[in-house]
């Protein structure tokens, strides 16, 4: 799909780390942009740095429908059709094993990284599809196609859910609108924080210091990309393929066994 300065992008989890880059760097290609973002005071803040002609807010929780259809129909007002949607908000893992992860933990994870992303489909990616023409951008994680990692269980499940919700979505929307699982590697953001903020005790902690991560600067771009080239998929660590590879060569085993 082309940018253009016609192009509208609407983007959760828009008011820092991977949502706020991908946002930076559609503007920077001409688009317009919905920075929407749970929190209001982060996103004030973000919005004070930025062109106004070019970049609006919106506060969205993303597990509320009805915020959905407020904020989507807010932002076409000004803005106009939104030919991009990226579904990014999310919260990171709790290092629980599955057993004794409480409910309240397990609800919160996927309702927010799994039925938030679908709640954004439901509010706009038929409105694009409609109009013939758009890409709508989910992300995922490697944590959702990779060889398990103890403690991750909902968080993983959450992800490899976003990765098929996606793989269905784009054959539903084939030759209208485009559609691309974004499955990032270790990437320095405030997840951690955002998280405990929206009520979850425990995080995978800090990612400072891991050998391997990237800044999310580095992820506009690649998005950026994906977006114009209509990639299926968007990874941002080539070496992490060797943790995708014995998984995926179990499955296939499976049918020769």
């Amino acid at each position: 799909m082309e940018i253009t300065p016609q192009s509208h992008a609407f983007i959760t989890g828009g008011a820092s780390g991977i949502g706020l880059a991908i946002g930076d760097a559609l503007a920077a290609a001409g688009a317009r942009v919905t920075l929407a973002d749970i929190d209001g005071d982060a996103l004030a803040a973000v919005l004070a740095t930025r062109d106004p002609a070019r970049f609006r807010g919106a506060v969205l929780d993303t597990r509320d429908r009805a915020g959905w259809t407020r904020e989507a129909d807010a932002a076409e007002a000004a803005f106009g059709p939104v030919d991009v949607l990226v579904n990014n908000a999310g919260i990171s893992p709790d290092n629980t094993p599955l057993a004794d992860m409480t409910d309240e933990s397990w609800d919160r994870m996927i309702a927010i990284n799994l039925t938030g992303v679908r709640n954004g489909i439901a509010a706009l990616a038929g409105r694009m599809r409609d109009r013939g023409r758009g890409h709508v951008v989910n992300t995922a994680s490697m944590a959702g196609i990779s060889t398990p990692r103890p403690g991750t269980g909902g968080y993983s499940a959450a992800k490899a859910g976003v990765v098929m919700l996606s793989d269905v979505l784009r054959a539903e929307m084939a030759g209208k609108v485009g559609v691309t699982a974004l499955c990032p590697g270790l990437v320095f953001t405030n997840l951690g924080e955002t998280s405990f903020k929206l009520g979850a005790t425990k995080t995978g902690g800090s990612m400072a210091g891991i050998p391997g991560g990237i800044g999310p600067e580095a992820v506009g771009p690649m998005v950026l990309a994906a977006i114009r080239a209509d990639a299926p998929y968007c990874m941002t660590h080539s070496d992490r393929r060797r943790d995708v590879a014995p998984r995926m060569e179990a499955i296939l085993g499976a049918f020769e066994s």
